[in-house]
């Protein structure tokens, strides 16, 4: 049944948050809304989940309703669905629905967590490859990139530009110093080996100038002496913090989660972490704002080869509720890569990264130490960390712990784009860094270039 009374017509102000761009009349939406979500698409390439005047469907995969088929020109862009709520239900996963598989169910899983320390490494392979198989029927998010969210505002920006007659609009470049993309290295440290091999991890990534994170469990699992900690900082590393004690129920139950929310702040402070990873990447958007983070890295692009199906549908960083940055997982793990699809080479990882890089996003790979102190693991790993290290040289992508990633992109968020005289300025912390970018209409497609002359 429709809303009684449509809705007065809003704008909405996502492409000035995503962009920082100079003004242009925003997309606004007027009518009736259904009052419950579903799937629709707008064109061919993007799905939307979400309140539309169209007809939504409850799953991906069926034949879905084109929104783009309504928009409107009135002298403004009018669509028929709030933009700005699409964008975050993607972003914060609310298009996943309870399963009912047996083996997502709760009681399982906290049966299989209690039992996974006495199980040998054969046998939870197996069972993983039981709860994984069906991972290549799910149509989306897209594998092995999905980048609905940041399609829908390329799309978005172009229909806005149309209608304003405008065919090219400054705004702040993504990156520092114009850099065409970003990439991060992390580690998961998950047992007493990877806790003991981060010495030569590190060595491995210096051998590259690669700086990195480690994501520590601070309890049950290992030891955490300060002198651990302290030879990580003193190397120029980056210190984070993993869950509690990695037994993959943190987010199962509300009131046992603020009670270790409570003892993992603890950690962070101790710590000096700004950075959380949830163990096995288990997550809820809207908690993160209990703990005392700046940044979180729990959230995948895809999530398909995850305990916890889902994804956000972009590669872009951007704010969860409460304001927490999230760096997005945005490359498949190397367990995963190495022992639930089995592939020998880096193909997977150079076919998503160069996805990412195309879409000027950042790459965010997990390397955990545990897996790659010999064999085949530690080989792809060298061979990941050369190929970053080109990537730096040839493509002027940018290589920071992922704290310096945090702290580049909420300074972005306060900037503004104003007119100085000579054409536009960059107002804002950290503006020295900024560069003026623009975004360019050909056709129906959205193109980015830099103003040459400046």
């Amino acid at each position: 049944m429709m809303n009684s009374a449509p809705y007065p017509e809003k704008q909405s102000t996502c492409l000035r948050d995503f962009y920082r761009c100079a003004d242009i009349p925003y997309p606004a939406w007027t009518g009736s809304f259904p009052p419950s979500s579903g799937f629709f698409r707008f064109g061919s390439d993007v799905v939307c989940y979400g309140q539309t005047s169209g007809e939504t469907r409850s799953t991906a995969d069926a034949p879905l309703y084109d929104a783009s088929l309504r928009v409107q020109n009135n002298g403004r862009l009018l669509l028929p669905f709030d933009p700005t709520q699409v964008i975050n239900n993607l972003r914060y996963e609310s298009y996943v629905t309870s399963s009912s598989r047996l083996l997502e169910k709760s009681w399982i899983k906290e049966f299989y967590y209690r039992l996974r320390p006495l199980m040998p490494v054969s046998f939870r392979k197996h069972l993983q490859g039981i709860y994984l198989r069906d991972w290549e029927e799910i149509t989306f998010p897209s594998w092995p990139v999905d980048r609905s969210v940041d399609i829908l505002h390329e799309k978005l920006l172009v229909l806005a530009m149309k209608v304003a007659h405008i065919d090219r609009l400054p705004f702040v470049w993504f990156w520092p110093e114009g850099k065409s993309a970003c990439a991060v290295m992390t580690h998961d440290v998950e047992t007493t080996a990877g806790r003991d091999f981060c010495d030569r991890t590190m060595d491995l990534d210096d051998e590259f100038g690669i700086k990195a994170s480690f994501q520590i469990v601070p309890e049950k699992r290992y030891t955490v002496p300060e002198s651990y900690l302290a030879t990580i900082r003193s190397r120029g590393f980056e210190i984070n913090v993993q869950g509690l004690d990695h037994d993959g129920n943190l987010f199962q139950d509300r009131a046992r989660f603020l009670e270790s929310a409570g003892k993992i702040n603890e950690y962070a402070r101790r710590f000096d972490a700004k950075g959380f990873r949830s163990p096995i990447l288990y997550r809820n958007a809207e908690w993160f704002q209990d703990m005392i983070f700046s940044y979180d890295m729990s959230v995948p692009n895809v999530a398909r080869l995850e305990a916890q199906r889902g994804g956000c549908c972009t590669v872009m960083p951007y704010s969860l509720p409460g304001g927490v940055t999230e760096i997005p997982v945005t490359v498949t793990e190397d367990y995963s890569l190495v022992h639930i699809l089995k592939e020998n080479s880096t193909s997977l990882w150079d076919k998503q990264m160069k996805m990412i890089v195309d879409a000027h996003g950042v790459i965010n790979f997990i390397f955990h130490p545990d897996y790659i102190t010999t064999g085949r693991t530690q080989d792809l790993f060298k061979q990941i960390l050369e190929k970053l290290s080109l990537l730096r040289s040839e493509e002027n992508v940018w290589v920071p712990l992922p704290r310096d990633v945090d702290h580049w992109w909420r300074q972005r968020n306060e900037m503004t784009l104003m007119p100085d005289g000579r054409g536009w300025k960059i107002h804002g912390a950290g503006s020295e860094r900024a560069r003026i970018a623009f975004a360019c209409v050909e056709g129906d497609r959205l193109t980015y270039e830099f103003d040459s002359s400046r």
